[in-house]
């Protein structure tokens, strides 16, 4: 088991020169692996940004970031179809980084709400395997695995539980196609944080934490002891990820409502998860 830290707890965008800002500050605080937010993966130079990695001794895993545009179910076929433009372009940067995952809301841009009937609902989901299905063939040739994850009610009308992440993974059928959990989400949702992390199983390739108020992780209200049997029950041994946002930068706090400060600084978060964290998992 890894643990690690997305850059976004930091700032936004990620640029080569805040990767090579942080990645030895993140090791230096005692992870192992550093997320890599891919907001413009073709403004960043992948070859600068994993030395600067590597040399900082981390792993590294990367996220997608859905703003608008980017939408695999989307009603027009052009906003699709930038949608698999940008699936490809991070794709083919997080095989330049040496990453051997790409995660996150891959359906459809973090924010859009619709009402679907039924019918409806089942055409968007045969869409969105279909689409999958190409990016992870895609992936494959790269040696990469995508990890799909569902988004609290307020942020998508879509995918909102594991369960329906599991059913769009297991129609996809593909080896390079799994399921991810973000707690902060799966918080507002889940009926028990356990029971999502079980029926995931074995599909479970990615694991995103933080507090129930997006804060540090162990000072809310999570059942952590639950958590950590139900991945041991599993066997999950792959990256636990501190996924959540500084309010210094206005355009992420906003689109990610962090309306107050989540701890008395960025740096003070990551460094009272991190111990938790292990303490609990290892």
């Amino acid at each position: 088991m890894k643990f690690g830290v997305s850059l976004w707890l930091w700032t936004a965008p990620v640029t080569n020169e805040v990767i090579e800002d942080y990645a030895p500050k993140i090791a230096e605080l005692g992870f192992d692996t550093v997320e890599i937010p891919l907001e413009d993966p073709t403004e960043l130079d992948c070859y600068r940004a994993r030395k600067a990695v590597e040399d900082s001794g981390l792993s590294l895993t990367t996220c997608a970031a859905m703003g608008g545009g980017r939408d695999l179910i989307h009603p027009e076929k052009s906003v699709r179809d930038d949608g698999m433009k940008y699936m490809k372009e991070s794709l083919d940067a997080a095989e330049k980084l040496g990453s051997e995952l790409f995660v996150g809301p891959l359906a459809s841009e973090v924010g859009r709400l619709w009402e679907s009937d039924d019918i409806q609902r089942e055409k968007e989901t045969q869409l969105l395997v279909s689409q999958l299905r190409e990016v992870a063939d895609y992936a494959a040739s790269k040696d990469i695995i995508i990890c799909l994850e569902a988004l609290n009610r307020f942020e998508t009308s879509f995918l909102n539980l594991t369960s329906q992440v599991c059913d769009v993974v297991d129609r996809v059928n593909h080896p390079n196609c799994k399921v991810m959990i973000d707690l902060f989400h799966a918080g507002i949702e889940e009926k028990n944080l356990g029971d999502a992390i079980r029926s995931a199983g074995d599909n479970l390739y990615h694991f995103q934490v933080a507090e129930n108020d997006r804060g540090t992780p162990g000072t809310g209200q999570f059942d952590w002891e639950g958590i950590a049997k139900a991945l041991k029950e599993i066997g999950y041994d792959r990256h636990i990820i501190i996924e959540t946002f500084t309010q210094d930068n206005e355009l992420l706090a906003k689109a990610a409502a962090i309306w107050r400060p989540l701890a008395e600084s960025p740096d003070q978060l990551a460094r009272d998860g991190l111990p938790f964290l292990k303490k609990l998992l290892k």
